[in-house]
């Protein structure tokens, strides 16, 4: 399937979701063909490089460009497959059942005490009620996710769901920076998507997509801070996001994506000056084996020269100048 020209060549606003800013994106065939191939495979799409090469953002755009729900979850060294599918908050149950005998020994309502307690009054400690639907219950069932939410505590998020958008349309879950957990959590999720289902306790039915709507586009991204096991390497469509080699090529990309983000808020030779200052200091940074500044370091820049300088050219020469170092060196460079 061709992709459209201009999906290529004019760059798109993504609209403010959750708590992700409203933001440009310019979309690359290779993406773009890397998405179309994950969603016609039914596979997850693994996307690797550095950090601030846009990894995130993809998932976001893919969305977009799909026309559906955007969920996102950020991993961290305890996260669980299980914490992906749901959430039963066992703490409040606790405090549930405490609060119930105070209540029995003649203390305070319960409608003061305990809200939840309302919407099941047969049984509040009924488990049902503890029991919070997660990223990957949202990415495969939203319908059931909803009714579940609100029977939910709603201890947990609930993502945000786009104006005019129904079920069956899909949805894309990102789930970012998976190399920061154990083995454990990419073989767990590899299961749970092979299987295209996953059991939730206290409930017959387990959570699948419903018959007819599209099976979500799960990106994955990764900083290759831990090598990720290679049976779910295998299972994966995989997309390298990496900084164009050469150093005239780097700034000509660079430069690029200012006038992306930026237009003419910012002078064309103030972000070529940003970029050659970035790839000298990147090169620098290689050479001492530090982390180097990337793309997210070059637009920080560049944002702050705007904010400060507004569109005069000379002003944000002056800035650039006197601000780079913050933005771009970020460790200390002893030879």
């Amino acid at each position: 399937m061709a992709i459209p020209e201009k999906v290529l060549t004019e760059p798109v606003t993504l609209p403010k979701t959750g708590t992700w800013p409203e933001t440009r994106h310019q979309f690359d065939e290779k993406s773009l063909w890397a998405i179309k191939a994950a969603v016609a495979a039914e596979r997850p799409l693994l996307v690797r490089g550095e950090p601030g090469t846009g990894k995130s953002q993809l998932a976001r755009a893919a969305a977009y460009y799909l026309g559906r729900a955007f969920i996102s979850e950020v991993v961290h060294s305890r996260s669980e497959c299980q914490d992906l599918q749901y959430y039963f908050d066992a703490v409040a149950r606790l405090g549930a059942a405490q609060t119930l005998g105070l209540i029995g020994a003649g203390g305070d309502t319960i409608k003061d005490l305990l809200p939840a307690i309302e919407r099941n009054m047969k049984n509040p400690l009924d488990p049902i009620c503890f029991l919070n639907p997660g990223a990957l219950w949202w990415a495969f069932n939203w319908t059931a996710a909803e009714k579940q939410y609100e029977k939910s505590n709603k201890a947990a998020r609930r993502p945000e769901k786009p104006a005019d958008w129904t079920s069956e349309k899909g949805t894309v879950l990102l789930i970012d920076e998976i190399d920061k957990a154990d083995a454990d959590l990419p073989n767990g999720l590899l299961e749970t998507l092979g299987n295209g289902s996953f059991s939730v306790p206290h409930m017959d039915e387990p959570v699948q997509v419903n018959e007819g709507d599209p099976v979500p586009l799960v990106v994955i991204t990764t900083n290759e801070e831990r090598e990720l096991p290679a049976a779910f390497i295998r299972r994966c469509m995989v997309l390298h996001l990496d900084l164009p080699r050469g150093d005239d090529k780097l700034i000509n990309w660079l430069c690029e994506r200012g006038k992306v983000h930026f237009e003419d808020q910012c002078h064309i030779d103030v972000r070529k000056e940003a970029a050659e200052q970035l790839v000298k200091d990147r090169n620098e940074a290689e050479k001492l084996n530090l982390p180097t500044p990337g793309q997210a370091e070059y637009l920080d820049i560049l944002r702050a020269v705007v904010g400060i300088a507004k569109e005069d050219k000379d002003e944000q020469l002056k800035t650039l100048k006197a601000i780079s170092r913050f933005a771009l060196v970020k460790y200390e460079r002893v030879p």
